[in-house]
């Protein structure tokens, strides 16, 4: 039975999410219950692509991307997929209407990566958009469960979080994009000679980003506020942590928050929740 396939997808979707990042299985844990299933289909279809263009180095990265993308869109248009993965994620597209146009940004994205770029102020954007902002708009059309109108009143919000948490994630693994794998995401910035300064202009960028999520995620349903608040401090503790390291440090070494502090954060973030003070 066909059930038992896309419950199986789903379970390997939270698997996925689970083996990658401890951070969002938080948060999503938060979520309510019928909201999880559709976040996990959501996070393991982005770290698929996304471990195609980071981490598949002896293999033909265009030709996988390639596959996966039109696998993605068969997927949807059939409403099944032998990629357990990919069946999750078409059944959330196809169950919360999902625009296609998001999925085109997000693996336009994804493309960007498997070359070397210059990044300009606008492909910075662009990138920033395809890669994190309509992730978040895809979380928040699950959020929402149909209300356009909640939606759009919304939509700006999630997509400053969305850019927020991208932007930490430059911050966080400024080492590995650069000496790894040759990127640099920010414009008009040498990462051999990164200084301070240049640091701190980021960073006002993403405090600034921050302010603004907030106050969207303070009007989100009930079924996800304290999920996505836990994410928002999760990473909102890493930005500090990364703002009070140097430039030469971040350049050296990944800034991390350690497991035993994540799930302080959590048990404050409920408290927070529950006394209405978030």
């Amino acid at each position: 039975m066909k059930e038992i396939f896309d419950k199986f997808s789903a379970e390997c979707s939270k698997m996925v999410t689970k083996r990658y990042s401890t951070s969002f299985s938080l948060g999503i844990y938060f979520l309510n219950e019928k909201l999880r299933d559709p976040i996990y289909a959501i996070y393991g279809f982005v770290r698929l692509a996304d471990e195609i263009v980071d981490s598949f180095h002896d293999y033909d990265k265009v030709l996988l991307l390639s596959k996966f993308k039109r696998d993605c869109f068969e997927a949807i248009e059939e409403g099944i997929s032998l990629n357990p993965v990919l069946n999750s994620f078409q059944y959330v597209v196809n169950k919360y209407h999902i625009k296609i146009e998001l999925i085109e940004l997000f693996l336009q994205s994804m493309k960007m990566d498997l070359k070397q770029e210059l990044y300009t102020p606008e492909k910075y954007d662009q990138y920033i958009l395809g890669s994190a902002q309509v992730v978040g708009l895809m979380c928040l059309q699950v959020f929402t469960e149909g209300d356009r109108k909640q939606y759009e009143k919304l939509k700006d919000s999630a997509m400053k979080l969305g850019s927020a948490f991208q932007k930490v994630n430059f911050l966080r693994d400024l080492k590995a994009d650069y000496y790894t794998l040759s990127r640099n995401y920010f414009p008009n910035v040498t990462l051999s000679r990164f200084s301070n300064v240049e640091k701190e202009l980021i960073e006002e960028e993403i405090e600034a980003e921050f302010k603004l999520a907030l106050i969207g995620i303070r009007q989100l349903p009930d079924t996800s506020r304290n999920g996505v608040y836990l994410a928002y401090v999760y990473y909102k503790n890493l930005f500090h942590k990364i703002k009070r390291s140097t430039a030469e440090k971040i350049m050296s070494e990944r800034i991390r928050i350690s497991s035993a502090h994540k799930f302080g954060l959590m048990f404050d973030s409920i408290i927070r929740y529950k006394t209405n003070t978030i």
